[in-house]
């Protein structure tokens, strides 16, 4: 089960810098990681990110300014952050947030270039944008 392998260091201070968006933690093996809201909100492991399997992963737009507004403990092997989008399903596990900060350089570039093949953006959200209209008045 995610967040219980043993192997996988345990958090020892988790703290949110709203300022400049950073959730910093570390681990009691030393490790010490500042993970951007963007980057954790784009790597949600939350099925509405993630798919329920290989190939059915939503690419995350318009996600630059996101906050964390709480972030809520899991038991004791995980945490859920409410994002400022109104996104709150994703749960991180210990093994989650310690894997987002080791390969977070190489997580953060394929998602750039999945972003540029896709012509999209950090700031427009085009997963929520509106239905294209018929270009009527509006008043029919």
């Amino acid at each position: 089960m995610a967040g219980l392998d043993k192997q996988i260091p345990i958090p020892t201070e988790i703290k949110l810098h709203q300022q400049s968006k950073l959730m910093e933690i570390t681990f009691d093996d030393g490790s010490h990681f500042k993970l951007p809201y963007e980057y954790l909100r784009v790597f949600s492991p939350s099925a509405e990110v993630r798919g329920h399997g290989p190939g059915q992963e939503t690419l995350q737009t318009g996600k630059r300014n996101v906050d964390i507004q709480a972030l809520d403990a899991v038991g004791n092997y995980a945490v859920k952050p409410s994002f400022s989008d109104g996104h709150d399903s994703g749960i991180y596990s210990w093994d989650t947030l310690y894997d987002l900060g080791l390969h977070q350089k190489e997580y953060w570039q394929s998602y750039l270039d999945r972003l540029e093949a896709a012509g999209a953006s950090r700031d427009i959200d085009s997963t929520t944008l509106p239905p294209k209209s018929g270009g009527g008045c509006g008043k029919h």
